[in-house]
Parts: C-alpha cells; structure tokens; sequence
C-alpha cells in the first residue's frame, strides 16, 4: 500500500535528542499527536490507515527516539521516562497545547504514562483527551498473560499452515524481497484475529536494545491502580481477540471512567481489521469532546 509523502517533515529542535517528525492532513483543523507502538518501532506503519482522520484532522506523528529516522549512536538507556520527557518537550516545540494525545498500543501506554507525571505535576501540559488504541499490557501480569498467548498462537495450526506454505513455495531462492516480507507478515500474525490479514499491515522493524531498555526501565509495573488520577475525557479501543487480555484495557476504563469500546472479529491491529469502526469510534469521540484547534507551528 502506497504511503503519501507527508505535508510537512523535519527533526525537532528543543528535545534532548533530534526526532523526526512527520504532518499529514489541513493546517488549521484540529491537530491530533500521535503515538505508535514499539517501543524501538516508528510511526510508519501505522500509514497509510490512519491518513483516513486527515480529512478533518491535523495529524501529527512522529518516530520515538532510538526508532526509524530518530535512531540516536548515544547507548544510554532510554527509558519510560526519556520518552514522557520527549513527549513533553515536543507537545512545547510545537505549541500543541491543548493536546489531543492518540496513542497505538506501546503508544498507548506512553499516552498514559504522560498524563500521570502530569496529573502529579512532574510533566506539562496536562492532555485535554486521549484516544487509547489496544494499549500494551498495563500490569507485569498481563504482559506475562500476552506473551504467553501470543507465542501459543505463532505456534499454532493456522500459522503453522501459512509457514509450510511459504517453505514449499521456493520464494526464498526466486524473489528474496518477497520472502522478506512474507517472513514479516508470518512473524507478526499472532496479532490477528485473521492471520492471513497480516498482509495489510505496513512493515516495520523494531530496534531490540530500545525496546529491552524500556521494558527494563518499567520493572514491576502496575499502571491500572494510578489511573484514578488521570481525569480527561478518554476513548479506549480494543479487540475481542487481541492477544493482549481484554480485561487490561476494561480495568483501565473502569478506574479512569472512560469510554470503552470493543470491536468483534478484532485482534490486536485493529486499523487493518476494523478500519471503519475503529475510525467512525474516534471520530464520534473526538466531535463528543471537541477542543479549540492547537495554534500552527
């Protein structure tokens, strides 16, 4: 699937580390800062699908550092903590405030982690909503509970049938580009509700010291029992099948009182395989919730 070139793109100027940053939609609609997955991944993959808001949004993406264009040679550790400061120091540079913060799984949980320093003052502004999308597990114990049935499901028959598929068809030795991205739509099928929907789905990769670096910075974690302090209007979204437990994201919902969705025939890619809802799901939040427009930086 072709992705547009985005309206506008570049690298930041006040964050501790340069991040490339890419604009889709209309100056001067509302803008939404949004978050992708990973963590290590980059905002590319969640394209084209998510162009579908720039109708009527100003979409704002950008590649969190150590991923995409904004891999850094510093091997410091990031952390949780690097990215919520340069979540904030970015919000600042582009005068986003009151920021609509839309996070996609990893993204997700980085929308809250913000929006807790900031409900106890340690980061700002303050998001004015959040759109959570298949958040990544919220406790230790539900990422224990997706790992488990994630590796379960890539070990399973539906998988394992498209697997043989691809070794009996000799597309290793005839087109290596073509096995390369089947190898990928084979290691993320798990995610899907249809494994053969995988197909959909922008490559990406992740960048491995990043994503062990911030799970290592998030130890024994349990966001679920400080949602209660996050009080801005949210909108969560979810698939039945995801991998990741269902009951992680209607934990959240019920402490923060949000609204929550979930979308039948789902899993954890919900943009592939439930374009329409997903999309007509936000948009009714956002229109429900509206804020001024952010001033154009």
């Amino acid at each position: 699937m072709p992705i547009p070139a985005p309206r506008a793109s570049g690298f930041t100027q006040r964050t501790d580390a340069p991040l490339y940053w890419a604009a889709y939609g209309r100056e001067g609609t509302p803008r939404l800062l949004v978050l992708h997955g990973g963590p290590g991944a980059h905002h590319d993959y969640l394209l084209p699908q998510w162009l579908d808001l720039a109708d009527e949004y100003d979409l704002l993406f950008y590649d969190q550092r150590g991923g995409g264009r904004s891999r850094t040679d510093d091997r410091s550790p990031v952390t949780w903590q690097t990215h919520v400061r340069d979540l904030e120091q970015l919000v600042a540079e582009f005068a986003l405030a009151p920021v609509t913060v839309v996070g996609y799984s990893w993204g997700a949980m980085l929308a809250l982690l913000y929006a807790l320093e900031a409900a106890h003052g340690r980061a700002a502004p303050t998001p004015s909503r959040l759109v959570l999308i298949d958040p990544a597990p919220l406790t230790l114990a539900f990422r224990v509970a997706f790992e488990r049935e994630f590796a379960r499901r890539q070990q399973g028959p539906a998988i394992q049938r498209l697997r043989d598929a691809l070794t009996a068809s000799g597309l290793r030795e005839s087109d290596a580009d073509a096995y390369r991205q089947r190898t990928f739509e084979l290691s993320v099928a798990g995610y899907f509700a249809d494994p053969a929907r995988a197909t959909d789905l922008t490559p990406f990769r992740v960048t491995g010291r990043i994503q062990q670096s911030v799970r290592q910075s998030l130890g024994d974690f349990d966001l679920v029992r400080e949602l209660g302090a996050v009080r801005c209007p949210a909108l969560i979204v979810h698939g039945r099948q995801d991998p990741i437990p269902i009951a992680s994201p209607e934990a959240a919902a019920a402490v923060m009182g949000a609204e929550f969705v979930a979308l039948d025939a789902c899993g954890h890619v919900p943009y592939v395989e439930r374009r329409g809802e997903l999309f007509a799901a936000i948009r009714s939040f956002l229109h429900r919730t509206s804020v001024p427009p952010s001033p154009v930086a």
